[in-house]
């Protein structure tokens, strides 16, 4: 069977200001466990295309695929200043394959899997599937090709019939056991572009954890995590194979466990592959030991994203507060440079928080530091309940557009305040 596969993402700026441009990763896991024998595969990336659309034409017809298989990155930009929804290109991309095609089109990622429902209902696809979906995705072909119409009883598989949307339970589950298949990605402009080449080292939750009560860092926390000597592999061979010269391990929190953590440090250390890394740093959890290992290792920025506690609770604020201090720090006297985003905004907001929030960064020296304004509420957390429960949203359903809760205490004001701070400081962005 032909078999098309779309990286439908586009969106090439991080923190609305640097660029980034990740590889298609999950897609290329997708391409890798499918039956090279079986079936004919194609993969278009419209990272860089100039025009989507027309290329998006040009492929369905030339390939005249059965069978569509598309990723959906991200919901949205997640910036409340420059807002960007993502799911209309998808939307634009499925509805041009329906005008000149017959595929059964089945889409998934990780934006999809957050809201599955929500966004099968916006997209229109003849199924999705939720979840890590490599082998689930090839099993799905290979029932397809054959004629097989039991593929209903598959996990995270999403359906209509007779009119009604259906999910069945749990989520597709993968080992990432086969290496992803980069071939057919553009690889020698993702190796110029962005933070680097991605290499899964361990997947959590769907949403980068905020603060240690938020994560399980144990390892059966984790939807998977790679063998260390897998990871390793695969970077020694990224390396000669595409002359890779820089990294982003893909990793909810590089530092969860923190065991864990020291040891892949070491074995890329002993290895001695001698490539440049970047990841994100969960802002816990951490000690001077692993800051020296990762710089040892070829690191040379770790990002991380902040939640101040709980700003009507003064103690926890300050506690999420001293804890990130030392851990820039470490950062700071390791010599590992060091992004940091923080929320402006949160439930309890108040111009005392915000100052204090302020005259936290200047007490550091990030690259970067990213003021958020405003929470993007997601399905399932704090801030989704208190949406709801002011009368922001009706029901969580709606969070598949971009959403952004800011405290009544501060709405009339944080966007004007917070431009003249970052207008005075190079190193900070407004998003």
């Amino acid at each position: 069977m032909r078999v098309l596969l779309i990286a439908t993402n586009r969106h090439n700026r991080l923190q609305s200001r640097m660029n980034a441009q990740p590889m298609p990763i999950g897609l290329a896991y997708i391409a890798g466990h499918l039956d090279a024998d079986r079936h004919e595969i194609k993969v278009l990336d419209l990272m860089f295309s100039e025009d989507h659309l027309a290329d998006v034409e040009a492929a369905v017809k030339e390939f005249q695929p059965q069978m569509v298989g598309m990723s959906v990155r991200n919901l949205s930009n997640h910036s409340y200043l420059n807002t960007i929804f993502a799911l209309p290109i998808s939307k634009e991309v499925i509805d041009r394959i329906r005008s000149i095609s017959d595929a059964i089109i089945v889409c998934g990622g990780p934006a999809f899997s957050i809201m599955p429902e929500e966004c099968y209902e916006f997209l229109g696809p003849d199924l999705g599937l939720s979840g890590d979906a490599g082998e689930t995705f090839a099993t799905l072909a290979d029932r397809l090709e054959i004629g097989e119409p039991e593929y209903f009883n598959l996990p995270g598989l999403i359906y209509k019939k007779d009119g009604q949307t259906f999910r069945n339970e749990g989520y597709c589950t993968s080992e990432f056991a086969k290496p992803p298949r980069l071939e057919d990605l553009d690889m020698a402009r993702y190796n110029k572009a962005g933070f680097g080449i991605g290499i899964l080292s361990k997947l959590g939750g769907f949403y980068y954890p905020a603060n240690a009560s938020q994560a399980q860092i144990n390892e059966s926390g984790w939807r998977v995590i790679r063998p260390i000597d897998e990871v390793v592999a695969e970077v020694k061979y990224m390396k000669e194979r595409f002359g890779m010269k820089k990294v982003f391990f893909v990793d909810n929190g590089f530092n969860l466990p923190l065991d864990h953590a020291k040891s892949l440090c070491s074995a890329l250390i002993e290895a001695d592959v001698n490539i440049r890394w970047n990841t994100c740093l969960a802002p816990f959890n951490c000690d001077t030991e692993l800051i020296g290992l990762m710089k040892e290792a070829g690191c040379g920025l770790v990002m991380m994203v902040n939640r101040s506690g709980n700003p009507d609770d003064k103690g926890s604020m300050t506690e999420e507060n001293d804890l990130l201090a030392q851990i820039c720090r470490m950062c700071e006297d390791g010599d590992l440079h060091y992004n940091i985003g923080k929320i402006f905004g949160e439930p309890g907001e108040t111009r005392e928080t915000v100052d204090q929030k302020l005259d936290f960064l200047r007490g550091i020296n990030p690259a970067m530091a990213n003021l958020r304004v405003g929470v993007s509420v997601m399905p399932g957390t704090e801030v989704a309940v208190i949406a709801k429960k002011e009368g922001l949203i009706k029901d969580e359903s709606e969070l598949v557009k971009p959403t952004f809760y800011i405290a009544d205490g501060v709405k009339d004001w944080i966007v004007d305040y917070l431009k003249e701070q970052a207008e005075a400081n190079p190193r900070w962005n407004l998003s």
